[in-house]
């Protein structure tokens, strides 16, 4: 499986290389544009509801037609469609173009989820951490290639061309190395005349307590430890730094933990871990116990939405493909909304009561982690 395994890696790492080098141009897109915070805010959310509108439109696709038929197109189009953004002419046009870039960013994610779980139950033991260790690679490959062209004053159409064009030449060598997946026999993909997995709603909201996480690190751990704990500026961006760090290095050894100990063990240590973790950053009451604690934070929640999604995928192959579209679209909506939330509730209790929220849903996801058992087809035990 090791070529099957490797173009697996390479549309993890395009998905996070397109998501990454389109933040880091997203300050020469604002001021070319000339748009204002509020007027930026609607583009970016035109990218979330593209998102959860693919996700939500795939998963039949997917069981019908099987994993690799639908991410192998959609990884040429991200590519394509990554152009787009750089030509809008004006805040409409913007919007139009990320929408379009959310949905098949939305389409590929589920897609490729898919093929991952058929090719982890070929391995024959856990492998799904080290796909979503590769994207987080492949975001921060994009955005340090969208910096150099940014810091080289090059215009963000030469960036989105060049990117691109990289993109398309990892679908392509994707393709001819990709897990050739069967679609589902007809009476599953009638669905009243089989019985749909249990549970998968469930594996969802799990997945929303630990994005939620994730979107507060993103949002908010800068501005906690610079405004709470008088950090300075650039001592404050380091906490969300270690948040990343970790959470990659968490991914890469998450395959080895999950085989040694099996899923729900290791989602109930790691959900223990982050709220344990993001504990210590709010009562700590210093600058360097924040940066650690968002480190641990990070550690914490590394290992549990790839478990998730393996779990979902594992419930019922039949029916993996819309099983993952629920439980992705579930989950992304918590990294949309969370932040959100923890914003309002700051505003009325404080920044680190707010903050409290994500360390309660990580403590929850460790008492719930049972969900994640699977039937005996799971590589995991």
């Amino acid at each position: 499986m090791r070529r099957e395994r490797t173009a697996v890696y390479l549309l993890f790492f395009l998905a996070g290389a397109a998501i990454g080098t389109w933040t880091a141009r997203i300050p020469a897109i604002k001021a070319s544009l000339g748009l204002g915070d509020g007027q930026l805010s609607l583009a970016l959310l035109a990218i979330a509801a593209g998102a959860v509108a693919g996700m939500t439109a795939v998963g039949r696709l997917v069981d019908r037609h099987g994993s690799s038929r639908v991410m192998i197109p959609a990884a040429l189009l991200q590519g394509v469609v990554l152009v787009l953004p750089a030509y809008a002419g004006g805040l409409g046009a913007l919007m139009g173009t990320l929408l379009v870039f959310g949905m098949v960013h939305g389409i590929l994610d589920v897609a490729m989820n898919a093929n991952a779980v058929e090719v982890e139950r070929a391995h024959g033991r856990p492998i799904m951490s080290s796909f979503h260790a590769v994207y987080s690679v492949g975001g921060f490959a994009g955005a340090t290639t969208g910096g150099l062209f940014a810091h080289a004053e090059l215009e963000p159409s030469v960036t989105f061309l060049s990117a691109g064009a990289v993109i398309a030449l990892l679908a392509v060598w994707a393709a001819r190395w990709a897990l050739r997946s069967a679609p589902a026999a007809d009476e599953h993909l009638a669905g009243e005349r089989a019985e749909r997995p249990k549970g998968i709603a469930f594996l969802g909201v799990l997945a929303f307590c630990c994005l939620v996480g994730e979107g507060a690190a993103a949002d908010w751990s800068s501005v906690y430890l610079h405004e709470d704990l008088a950090a300075s500026p650039g001592f404050a961006a380091a906490g969300y730094a270690a948040f990343s760090v970790m959470m990659t290095a968490g991914r890469l050894a998450g395959d080895r933990l999950a085989a040694r100990f099996g899923p729900v063990p290791l989602v109930r240590c790691c959900g223990l871990l982050a709220a344990a973790g993001l504990g210590l950053a709010l009562l700590g009451g210093h600058p360097v116990a924040g940066v650690i604690g968002f480190g641990c934070f990070g550690a914490g929640l590394s290992c549990i939405v790839p478990q998730v999604f393996s779990a979902a995928g594992n419930r019922d192959p039949a029916f993996a493909g819309r099983a993952l579209a629920r439980v992705a679209a579930i989950g992304y909506l918590g990294f949309l909304s969370g932040p959100v939330f923890i914003g309002a509730v700051a505003e009325q209790a404080g920044l680190p009561r707010a903050l409290a929220i994500p360390s309660l849903l990580a403590a929850f996801v460790a008492l719930t982690a049972t969900a994640l058992r699977t039937r005996a087809t799971t590589p995991a035990r």
